[in-house]
């Protein structure tokens, strides 16, 4: 399979079918890891062709890691319907598995736009103990909508000063309590229209080398 080659699929998932999108790592050597990418609320148009979403892609594909994108159940050609985030957990989970497979060993990351940050903070709940995670990205995080639990004090979280969907004021009233540095895009809306290659810029200048 060629580095710069994204291969789109159906595999089993929790509801049914389950819509996959995968790049391996750039390097002709084992990838660093996965980057499993979850995208924003799918009765709101969210799919895994969101331009935040395939950012986030693109962003942890550069850094050596094997990609993989998916659609929340109802969402492109996955099947099932909207479940609250808790059967797209299940989804989650179901995508991780199968990258897992694909590509075994390595370091896991976590990363989700919007709604997709919610289902990222319960998969990572639900998989700490047996499966370490490297660590967590929340773009957008969308915390006045869905109960964010705290995450590790090295997550990375980026949001946009003028979010219109997410108020900054929530994110930083979340954040508060657990002393968690935010990223501020100062005159950035929710989409981060125009400020995409900012976004992977800024998060690949955040990771550890």
């Amino acid at each position: 399979m060629k580095a710069n080659h994204t291969v789109t699929e159906l595999i089993d998932g929790p509801a049914g079918a389950l819509e996959v999108a995968h790049q391996p790592a750039p390097a002709d050597s084992a990838p660093r890891g996965v980057a499993l990418v979850a995208h924003p609320h799918p009765k709101m148009g969210g799919t895994m062709d969101n331009k935040v979403a395939v950012t986030l892609a693109k962003t942890f594909h550069h850094l050596g890691y094997a990609a993989m994108r998916f659609n929340f159940r109802g969402a492109g050609r996955s099947e099932g319907v909207f479940d609250e985030g808790l059967g797209e957990t299940d989804d989650a989970q179901a995508a991780l598995d199968y990258a897992a497979r694909l590509y075994p060993g390595g370091r896991l990351v976590l990363a989700g736009f919007s709604f997709g940050t919610f289902v990222q903070t319960r998969l990572w709940q639900r998989i700490r103990d047996a499966r370490p995670v490297e660590r967590l990205v929340l773009t957008g995080p969308a915390v006045n909508r869905f109960p964010l639990d705290a995450v590790p004090d090295d997550t990375i979280v980026v949001h946009g000063e003028e979010d219109d969907v997410v108020p900054l004021a929530d994110v930083l009233n979340w954040a508060r309590p657990q002393h968690l540095p935010i990223v501020v895009f100062p005159g950035c809306g929710h989409f981060f229209h125009g400020r995409l290659t900012q976004l992977q810029r800024v998060l690949t200048g955040m990771w550890r080398p």
